[in-house]
Order: structure tokens, then C-alpha cells, then sequence
């Protein structure tokens, strides 16, 4: 995750601590950071997204955590001390026990973070929120009008999401936009931009796509097409710092999205440009992210690197505590992604990159190429590029 507020704009934000070393309550090294904990806490959804990781339906999925399972987890989890928990789905806010669940992750301590598709967030469900102490909801958007509606396979959707934004708004709760980067919402993203701006949200999470899930199906932007969004989202960024009007933009799931910016910063004589370098290289990119400074929890209780990345099972929260088995050495694919630049092959180990980048995301390679220690097919940075750093 690069916050591009933080880096390129040079404010200061949430997390910096955990993400860059500098701060109260900061790491000794990225590499010793807890996991933030993704949990799918229900597969079930109201909607049928083409992109969607865990391929969720409007039906019922046997084999969830029960009551008692989740607490067993909660409990577990703030022992451990995780920094933050994102429950997700499927649509977190469709499981009976929603609300009561975030009240009882608050309750012993745990930041709590949540990823909807907005279309249940009443006036009356974010003053709940905001009163339980949400530390930020994030809403999943994928165009603008049609093309959200039809990313979401639900006709108006978009409608929903957008009162969505302004219930939570109207109640001080922190909202941030969620936005996988596809051929269909590069072609919208001014307008998804300006979306942002004219509706007063305060983040935004550009997510690159990965191919999990229906996600498989959808067609990957061109490389072209990467640079041109990563610009764009820049510019914009720049724009609201320079205005006095800032929102915390980051991009996800593509490490070498800090490579890219530091390469626009040299060429534009940014100040900044080492400070910058030795920040990106504490956190480490991706070499940090999976199965380190990331985690998963699914809605049957298995243990995954990450969210994307459910072919791998580490164990399961219904027969050993998620902390027994995050702090396990007996899986060799866990070990190697937490030492994983020895491993890594193709362009990577020669890549002048590699400490800024850490190696992509590794799951995409794997999801590509059979091999997780191949190149990310998601680089789009040229051979050049590479070779020459910054």
C-alpha cells in the first residue's frame, strides 16, 4: 500500500508510522510489523460484482464461523495485538451479527476498518458506525453511473452508493472510496475523480487487479495503461495538497507504484526525492507484504497470505488460534515470502528497484505463471527502467 498523500504530497498521515518507521509506535523494521487482518467475515452479498475475489452470491454458504468462533477470534487477535481489522466479505453488513461484531472488536482495542459495497448503509447505519467508532468505512465503486451498475451487476447500484457516501458524510464518519484500476474504470477516472472531490470523501484506495475469483475473467490493463491511471491519480493528488483540501490517496497491491513515482520525482527535481527513497525502502514494497504486514482470515476460518491468495491454506482459526498459525514456521511458502528477494527470479533480482519494490505482488505471478517467485506480470516498468534505476 503507497500513500502517495504521505510520499508524493508530503503530508503527513494516519498509519505513517506503521507503513514508513517514522512515528510514535513504529516498528524496528517493516519486516517486524503484526498483520493487518482482512476477514471475510460472510460470503454472502446482495450483489455480483465481475471482479469479485471470493466469487459471493445472494445465497446462503454452510461452514461460517459461528458466534462463538468469532469471539474465540476477536480475543485472539487483540492478544496478538494486530493494528487493524478490515472485515469484508461477500458484504460484511449482510451477516446478522455485523454491527454486534464491530462493537465487540472496538470494545478490546482493535482499529476497525470495513469494505461494503455501500448499497446498506441507511442514515441509520452510519450514525452506527461512526457511534461504534469505525476508524474509516470503505465503499467500492467502479465507475460512474452505467458503468458502476454494470461492474456490479445490479441496475441502480450507483444510486445507492452515493447516498452511501453522503449518510456517512452527514454523520463525521470517515469514508474512503474503494477502486479496482480495469479498463472500465480508467476510462472514468476523471470523473471518478471529481466524484471524490465534489462529494467531500477523504480517502481513496486505488487497487490494481488481481486475478482471483471472477477477477480471473476480467481483461488486465496494458502496462500503458497503469502509467497513464498512476499519472492521473498524481496530478490529482498534487492538486487537492496544493489547494489546501487534501484526501489520503493510496494505491494498493502493486509495489512498483513506488518505483514509478520516484522516477517522477527525479525528473522533476522534487526535494524531497531521498527522503522519499529511504522511506519506501524501510517499508520494503512487497517484500513486506504478504504473509507479513498482510493477512486473511475467510468465512470458513482459513489462513491465507492474503486475501487474494486462497489456493494457499496455513491452517484454520476452528482448530488453532490464527496467532499459532501466523507465527508458524512450518509452511515453506510463508517462510519464503517473508525472505522472499533470495527466491524471486526473471527480471527482479537485477531490478535497481528491488528494495523500493520489493518484488511486485507475488500472488499475481503465481496466478499467471504457476510460480511465486516469477515476475509480476502486473510490472509495467521497461526493461530500461530496470536496469537504469533512479
Amino acid at each position: 500500500m503507497l500513500n502517495l498523500t504521505k510520499l508524493y504530497g508530503g503530508l503527513s498521515q494516519p498509519a505513517d508510522a506503521l507503513r514508513y518507521g517514522h512515528g510514535h509506535g513504529a516498528p524496528r523494521t517493516a519486516a517486524e510489523r503484526r498483520p493487518i487482518v482482512v476477514w471475510n467475515i460472510t460470503r454472502r452479498c446482495n450483489l455480483k460484482c465481475m471482479h469479485c475475489y471470493s466469487d459471493s452470491d445472494a445465497r446462503f454458504y454452510p461452514g461460517e464461523l459461528d458466534w462463538r468462533q468469532m469471539t474465540e477470534v476477536v480475543e485472539d487477535l487483540a492478544a496478538f495485538q494486530v493494528p487493524a481489522v478490515l472485515l469484508s466479505g461477500g458484504e460484511p453488513m449482510i451477516h446478522p451479527r455485523f454491527f454486534e461484531l464491530a462493537s465487540l472488536i472496538r470494545s478490546k482495542g482493535l482499529r476497525l476498518t470495513v469494505s461494503t459495497n455501500g448499497t446498506m448503509i441507511t442514515p441509520a447505519a452510519a450514525a452506527k458506525l461512526k457511534e461504534i467508532g469505525a476508524t474509516y468505512v470503505g465503499i467500492s465503486l467502479d465507475g460512474i453511473g452505467e458503468t458502476h451498475d454494470h461492474f456490479r451487476g445490479v441496475p441502480g447500484t450507483f444510486g445507492k452508493v452515493v447516498e452511501a457516501f453522503r449518510n456517512c458524510v452527514a454523520v463525521g464518519q470517515k469514508v474512503g472510496l474503494r477502486l479496482t484500476l480495469t479498463r472500465h474504470t480508467i476510462n472514468d477516472l476523471d470523473q471518478i475523480l471529481d466524484f471524490i472531490e465534489d462529494q467531500g470523501i477523504n480517502r481513496v484506495c486505488f487497487y490494481h487487479l488481481v486475478f482471483s475469483g471472477r477477477g480471473e475473467n476480467l481483461e488486465d490493463v496494458t502496462h500503458a495503461d497503469s502509467r497513464v491511471a498512476l499519472d492521473k491519480i498524481m496530478d490529482r493528488t498534487r492538486r487537492w495538497v496544493e489547494a489546501g483540501t487534501p484526501k489520503e490517496v493510496l494505491t494498493v497491491d502493486q509495489p512498483v507504484d513506488g518505483a514509478y513515482m520516484l522516477m517522477r520525482m527525479k525528473r522533476e527535481g522534487s526535494a524531497r526525492f531521498e527522503e522519499v527513497r529511504d522511506l519506501l525502502e524501510w517499508n520494503g514494497g512487497g517484500a513486506n507484504s504478504s504473509g507479513t504486514g498482510i493477512s486473511n482470515i475467510d468465512t470458513q476460518g482459513n489462513v491465507h497470505p492474503d486475501q487474494f491468495w486462497q489456493a494457499l491454506q496455513l491452517g484454520n482459526v476452528k482448530e488453532r488460534p490464527f496467532s499459532e498459525i501466523w507465527t508458524s514456521t512450518e509452511n515453506d511458502t510463508l517462510n519464503g515470502l517473508r525472505n522472499r528477494l533470495p527466491r524471486l527470479n526473471g527480471r527482479c533480482p537485477d531490478c535497481k528497484f528491488l528494495k523500493v519494490c520489493g518484488g511486485g505482488f507475488r500472488v499475481r505471478a503465481l496466478q499467471a505463471y504457476g510460480d511465486p517467485w516469477a515476475d509480476d506480470p502486473g510490472c509495467y516498468l521497461t526493461d530500461e527502467e530496470i536496469a537504469k534505476g533512479v
